[in-house]
Parts: C-alpha cells; structure tokens; sequence
C-alpha cells in the first residue's frame, strides 16, 4: 500500500509519461493483463488510455487494472489510469 507521500511521487513521475495501453470496447482481458504485467516489470511506472467507446465504469476497470496485474493505482484521472509496481529485476524508481 503506498502512502499519499509516494503517489504524490509517481503521480510527479509520471506526469510526461504518455500511455503504452488503450481499453477499448472489448473490455479488459487476459492478453492486456498479461501484456501490462510485462511492462510493469520493465518499466514499474505507466499509463492506461480507457477510450470513449468504452462503456463500463472508468473506476471498475482501473481497479480490475490494478489487480489483474498486482500492481497499485496511482491515480484516475479523466480516462487515464496510472499503475506502479515495483520490479524484481529493473528497479529505478525510488520511493521516499
């Protein structure tokens, strides 16, 4: 669980991130799931573009994001999502 000190933090780092993943109409599904939990690995900071075809609830599918990866919701905002999850082999962000 990260403290509002450290999403402050990543919310800071990933302010010129642009989005790797778009949730279109098909929803959220296992391959996107699997696909994010790759790049979380490589990158542990990124965004999440839910776009306006999309009709379910823009916090339910950052939520089921967040868990199908294991990793943390940093931020919601408009129709992007921000997720964090510390990697095992590339670690560089650092959380005060």
């Amino acid at each position: 669980m990260l403290t509002g000190k450290q999403k402050r933090f990543l919310r800071a780092e990933a302010h010129h991130l642009t989005p790797i993943f778009q949730v279109g109409k098909g929803g959220v599904n296992e391959n996107m799931i699997t696909q994010i939990k790759e790049a979380l690995e490589v990158r542990e900071l990124i965004k999440v573009a839910i776009l306006q075809n999309n009709n379910d609830d823009k916090h339910q599918v950052a939520e089921d994001l967040a868990a199908g990866a294991g990793a943390e919701l940093v931020q919601l905002i408009g129709h992007t999502v921000v997720l964090y999850k510390e990697s095992r082999e590339n670690k560089t962000i650092k959380l005060p």
